[in-house]
């Protein structure tokens, strides 16, 4: 029964499905996994193994007690197997037997949420060994707890934020802490990647020069998800040479993994007349329902804060139409909710008092949710690490699971319902993050130099570029050279500004006008498309209308009401090359495609928005008078010669600039092919002539200051890149262009001028110099 539940469970949500639709392009099945133990290692002391006995573990498996060996002998190491495959045990055990054996020895552990880090020290209690003092240091811990951690906790759980901004500043108070440091945890350590992995590259470096300088060299112990090059990539992060544990030896449940289209809307039409389908979240929104009604648990993943709130809406609107109470069983999970809230669902959820829950990717990292019989990812998210990582919450148990991953009508889940192996058989991708981005590591010398004068020996785990750019932080005035280093020049430390995460600063708080409530925060990079005034804001099922946003004081005030009318915002993009890193020169017939690899300032202003009713109609556009925000980063482009444009068959002048912007949208559906990244995280730009070049040219940038190495993929991946959008173009049904194409929901131009065919036309032609110069 066990195996055939994910088969069962997919059968009572087809029933559901409408005469005459068929919305499944595949169905897998992924066999059962049968577990291999090991016997304790003889280093752990008998009351810890009887703790974790009374807590239902008997024997570990085998990869928790090698990954656990390996720590408890002085070797740091990564654990890179799969959910659910017992990560914790494998950290937990060598950290709690050093501490039980030393009461004076410490541990520090760090998670990318604090929704994990609270879960994880939840679990550390329940094996009731009271002696450890475990306790939480984040963002959500009161002030008298705080000082009780400093002064007394041995193994402190905390995230890379508050590392950053109270841990470090504030060494000297952490003294008797660091003198005994012994393990540093990394967990999910797959998530540090970009901009965010690059900054945490360089905390825990400073954290190590920190632990140093009391006599201290903790082991590092990391655990991730499944990522390609485990070792290389978790030495690249912690700056230790780490040992990976890959063979998962867990037990695995079988799981049916359906990919699901949903249909094209007859009566319905998008921008500029292009045909829709049903939306990712309301066919997500429908199968959670029905198998609330099926008494599964099921977890469904959405991509946006808002989706997730509108799928757990429409989901209970259906459940009461079956039954009143189902409905109160369904709720929406995101970041941006207040802590208590969030507490109070994670416990709604482990209990089972709720069964579904339509969630960000705030769940997706490790929060031990036991017992799930269905996962919906509800559009890809951005990696196949992601995608399994989310998938993994299904099955937990052992026994039978459900996954069902919901395209969206975007090109790249397009391209993947219709192409499987590319998500079920595609290896797992390498962390991308680049320690060495000037705009990541400048701030992190000027921290580092207000911690500890920095001196010539400690610079090689920055990396090679560290002493140019402390020439540059010298020149700027940031700090001071003397003989024995360079010092920090002014009286208030520089961690408070700066901005780890890469949202651009401090969080914007929307506040409910009439009562003063704070309902939640959104990131700086993002208010001025999220919470601009006029903007719909949801909170918690809840409607809002933005009335003033004040970017220098972070705040968003909004008002209550429910309008039958959504918000898209309207953005005028430039692009200035300011440094070409590479550039070479492909002939082909008819003239010279080019393709550079640089640094470029991106110059962005959202100007107007759009109102819109559900039926995609424009009922008008209000202009904004908001400031122009430039982002200087790096970019991949290419261009084409003019008699080559000429020479393109079917398409006049006219049409070069829909062609280009056709080509551009669906480069940037398909990148997260080949970078570990999102569309979110990067742009683009396209131009019929543009003044830099002369040429018609066609950039895709990264979305963060400096660059995030995304660009850098894709430029790597050129020839496979395009290859893969021009297939997604030619494969989609569309006439002349849809988001499951070439319209992007990002477009600040409302998807204007867009020529499909004419974008093939242009990839081709790229494609056919790429491949004259590679043969």
């Amino acid at each position: 029964m066990g195996a055939e539940r994910g088969g069962l469970l997919l059968k009572r949500v087809l029933a559901g499905v409408p005469a005459g639709e068929n919305p499944l392009t595949h169905v897998a099945e992924l066999p059962e996994r049968e577990p291999t133990v090991a016997p304790w290692p003889p280093w752990a002391p008998t009351r810890v193994i009887e703790s974790f006995a009374r807590c239902g573990v008997d024997s570990p498996w085998a990869h928790q007690a090698e990954a656990a060996d390996h720590a408890h002998s002085g070797r740091s190491v990564v654990i890179a197997t799969g959910t659910a495959s017992g990560k914790s045990l494998a950290y937990q055990l060598p950290v709690i037997s050093a501490l039980t054996e030393d009461p004076r020895a410490t541990a520090l552990y760090l998670s990318p949420t604090k929704a994990l880090g609270a879960d994880q020290l939840r679990s550390l209690r329940e094996l009731d060994l009271g002696d450890l003092r475990a306790c939480s240091y984040d963002g959500d811990t009161p002030m008298a707890e705080r000082d009780w951690a400093r002064a007394h906790g041995r193994w402190i759980f905390t995230n890379p934020d508050m590392l950053h901004r109270g841990v470090l500043p504030a060494h000297a108070r952490w003294a008797t802490f660091f003198r005994q440091l012994r393990y540093v945890v990394v967990d999910e350590c797959h998530s540090y990647r970009g901009v965010f992995g690059s900054h945490v590259a360089l905390l825990l470096r400073r954290l190590r020069r920190v632990a140093r300088k009391y006599g201290a060299d903790p082991v590092f112990v990391l655990a991730s998800a499944t990522v390609a090059d485990p070792a290389a990539s978790a030495t690249r992060l912690s700056g230790v040479d780490c040992v990976a544990i890959t063979d998962d030896r867990s037990p695995r449940g079988a799981r049916t993994v359906a990919l699901w289209e949903p249909p094209l809307l007859d009566d319905l039409s998008g921008e500029n007349g292009a045909p829709v389908r049903r939306s990712a979240g309301a066919e997500t929104a429908r199968i959670l329902a029905d198998l609330v009604i099926e008494g599964a648990r099921t977890l469904a993943f959405i991509r946006s804060r808002r989706g997730a709130e509108l799928t757990a809406l429409s989901a209970k609107r259906i459940l009461s139409e079956v039954d009143a109470d189902l409905a109160d069983r369904v709720a929406a999970y995101r970041s941006g909710f207040l802590p208590e809230e969030r507490r109070a669902l994670e416990k709604a959820l482990t209990t089972g008092q709720l069964l579904g829950v339509a969630s960000t990717n705030a769940l997706e990292l490790g929060v031990d949710i036991a017992g799930l019989d269905a996962v919906v990812v509800a559009g890809y998210p951005g990696t196949v690490a992601s995608f399994w990582q989310q998938a993994g919450r299904a099955g937990r148990a052992g026994d039978g699971s459900l996954v069902v991953f919901v395209a969206r009508d975007d090109p790249l889940d397009t391209y993947l319902v219709h192409n499987p192996a590319a998500v079920l058989d595609k290896p797992i991708e390498a962390t991308v993050t680049d320690p060495g981005n000037p705009y990541v590591l400048a701030p992190q010398l000027a921290c580092a130099a207000a911690e500890l004068p920095l001196t010539p020996d400690c610079l090689a785990p920055f990396g090679p570029n560290a002493q140019t750019v402390l020439d540059g932080l010298v020149d700027d005035g940031v700090l001071r050279k003397r003989p024995a280093g360079w010092y920090w020049t002014s009286r208030d430390r520089p961690h408070g500004d700066v901005d780890i995460r890469g949202s651009g600063g401090e969080q914007i708080a929307v506040v409910e006008e009439d009562s003063g409530r704070m309902l939640g925060t959104v990131g700086p990079g993002s208010a001025c498309t999220t919470v601009h005034p006029g903007a719909v804001y949801l909170h918690q099922g809840a409607s809002y209308v933005v009335d003033d946003l004040d970017l220098d004081a972070g705040l968003a005030m909004v008002h209550a009401e429910n309008p039958d009318w959504s918000t898209q915002p309207r953005e005028l993009v430039d692009i200035t090359v300011l440094n070409t890193l590479s550039r070479q020169v492909h002939r082909v017939a008819g003239g010279e495609v080019t393709v550079c690899l640089g640094e470029v300032a991106v110059t962005s202003q959202v100007v107007a928005y759009l109102r819109r009713l559900p039926s995609g109609e424009v009922l008008d556009q209000v202009p904004l008078d908001l400031p122009e925000h430039t982002l200087t980063t790096r970019s991949v482009w290419y261009t084409l010669t003019d008699d080559l444009l000429a020479g393109l068959a079917g398409l006049t002048p006219a049409d070069i600039p829909g062609a280009l912007h056709a080509a551009e949208h669906a480069a940037i559906g398909l990148l997260p092919l080949f970078a570990t990244c999102d569309r979110w995280d990067i742009g683009g730009v396209s131009t019929a002539q543009h003044p830099d070049t002369g040429r018609a040219t066609v950039f895709v940038h990264d979305g963060h200051p400096g660059g995030a190495g995304f660009a850098d993929r894709g430029h790597l991946a050129l020839l496979p890149w395009l290859t893969a959008t021009r297939k997604a173009i030619r494969a989609c049904e569309c006439p002349a262009g849809c988001p499951s194409c070439v319209q992007s929901p990002k477009c600040g131009n409302g998807n204007e001028p867009l020529d499909k065919a004419g974008a093939v036309a242009v990839l081709s032609t790229v494609l056919s110099g790429l491949r004259q110069s590679s043969a």
